[in-house]
């Protein structure tokens, strides 16, 4: 089975990469987008996602792996919501910033540029490596 590629968003002064290194692993839930739903839901235990910082930095910090799929969001009565549990792998040797992320042509059709409110987005295996390659530069 093939690995999956995503990004995930997350507020730093809420929950962000540092916060995650310190627990070793952490939960994501409280999500309450349709499409971010079906992204979390999609996620299988190996995928590899992007950690985003959100409203302060919008850059991407580090790499996570889904260590958990298919939970139910514990913040959640309904039972509508999706949740998966996520490990740290490594932290990017550079942050790559929204800006440079909008500005790559290679990306330009990426679901995080045509859906940019999207809190959990799928990525393309080649999206994937302009990111990472970003990242290391």
């Amino acid at each position: 089975m093939e690995r999956r590629y995503w990004l995930m968003k997350s507020e730093p002064d809420v929950y962000g990469w540092d916060d995650l290194v310190a627990e070793g692993e952490g939960i994501w839930d409280g999500v309450r987008n349709y499409r971010a739903r079906n992204n979390l839901a999609a996620m299988k235990v190996g995928d590899r996602a992007f950690f985003y910082h959100s409203n302060i930095g919008k850059e991407v910090v580090g790499i996570v792996e889904i260590s958990v799929a298919g939970l139910p969001d514990p913040t959640d009565d309904s039972g509508k919501w999706a949740s998966v549990k996520v490990k740290p792998v490594e932290k990017l040797a550079r942050p790559v910033t929204l800006a440079r992320i909008k500005a790559e042509p290679a990306l330009a059709d990426s679901e995080i540029i045509r859906q940019s409110r999207l809190s959990v987005a799928e990525l393309r295996p080649a999206e994937w490596q302009v990111i990472l390659r970003m990242g290391q530069s």
